[in-house]
């Protein structure tokens, strides 16, 4: 591994810039890559952005930033995109910055900015040293998320075109699904979360495996169209939208599982309105497992409270009713006479106490 510090003026930065939409972000003479495929968006705001111009107008030093050189002897941004674009939109006159564009400023002023120095670390080595970069930068407080980091070493023609579908500002599965999927697309969530639903099914060990061994796929449809059929799959089997239950959920893993399921969306639904009303249900944002899978552990049942559960104990005389052994109350749990699936209701009449054993030989915990 070989990393030198260099001085870069903002002239250099920006000679030759060029912004290609979906074709990419070049810079420093066409010789860096701004943009690579592992790089979000550029996503700062007006006060981010002018406070890039203002240091260098006034000559404080910006933080380091982090190039790796590749093996064309070119170069791709690790660190400092977002501030290398600042620069170059605010030379090129794409916006103002205390009422001045870059048109507007005098010639003294405009050398000052271009005669700026950076300092740039150029990287050179391995792809897993290249990994090891990536994560002491992220440590030390450059916030890569981990699908980014993933994407920086798995970098090809596959991750491009998936970013195409997954991490690009107004992507088609933002568009398409994120009423049933949380996190930020242009942090890479969503490739994130799709990645490791359908890697659960392709007997790749995680999601670095399947990218792995995706790397060098020309197209990621495949992955477009799993993650078109879990959500047309979730809106046909639960067409009632309920935002804060269905928002937050793992939905490839219920897919991958019961997609061949004759299921009956009239029936789920009537028993998921029923199960949203019943005090019993603590978790309501289990609901939807639980009609799937019929795992109680989902829906954190209301459990007896001490007043229950020492009346209960009293009136057994602290005797387990399954093992009939005689216990403290501190070894001892409270228990549905009739369980909740068959009616029964978390009332001091229906509370027997069993010992820790018993309960948990009973409930299969």
């Amino acid at each position: 591994m070989d990393i030198k510090l260099k001085k870069i003026t903002v002239r250099e930065l920006v000679k030759d810039y060029r912004d290609n939409g979906e074709g990419g972000v070049i810079g420093y003479g066409g010789k860096l890559d701004i943009r690579p495929p592992y790089q979000r968006e550029f996503v700062y705001d007006k006060k981010k952005r002018n406070a890039v111009i203002d240091s260098i107008n006034k000559e404080f030093p910006l933080n380091v930033m982090y190039w790796a050189v590749r093996d064309d002897d070119n170069f791709e941004i690790i660190d400092g995109q977002q501030r290398t674009i600042s620069i170059a939109q605010y030379v090129e006159g794409d916006f103002s910055f205390n009422g001045k564009f870059w048109g507007n400023l005098q010639d003294d002023e405009r050398e000052k900015i271009l005669n700026y120095e950076l300092m740039i670390y150029w990287c050179s080595g391995t792809d897993s040293e290249r990994l090891e970069w990536f994560e002491i930068i992220n440590i030390a407080g450059v916030k890569l998320s981990d699908q980014e980091l993933r994407n920086a070493v798995y970098h090809g023609s596959w991750i491009t075109d998936a970013k195409r579908y997954f991490g690009k500002r107004g992507c088609a599965a933002y568009r398409l699904g994120n009423k049933y999927v949380s996190g930020d697309y242009i942090r890479q969530e969503y490739l994130e979360t799709v990645i490791k639903w359908i890697a659960s099914t392709n007997k790749a060990d995680g999601i670095k495996e399947y990218m792995a061994i995706h790397q060098h796929d020309k197209s990621a449809a495949s992955l477009w169209f799993y993650f078109q059929s879990v959500i047309n799959w979730v809106t046909t089997i639960f067409p009632t939208y309920r935002s804060k239950q269905m928002k937050r959920k793992d939905w490839g893993f219920l897919y991958n599982e019961f997609k061949d399921e004759n299921l009956d969306p009239a029936k789920l639904e009537k028993e998921i309105k029923i199960l949203m009303q019943d005090d019993e249900v603590d978790n309501k944002n289990g609901i939807y497992q639980y009609v799937l899978t019929r795992n109680e552990k989902y829906l954190n049942l209301r459990s007896f409270n001490d007043k229950q559960k020492t009346g209960a104990y009293e009136r057994q005389n602290g005797i387990c009713v399954k093992c009939s052994a005689h216990f403290e109350i501190d070894d001892m749990e409270g228990d549905h006479i009739m369980p909740w699936h068959e009616g029964g209701k978390t009332t001091s009449e229906n509370c027997q106490m069993l010992c820790k054993d018993c309960n948990r030989r009973k409930s299969g915990k």
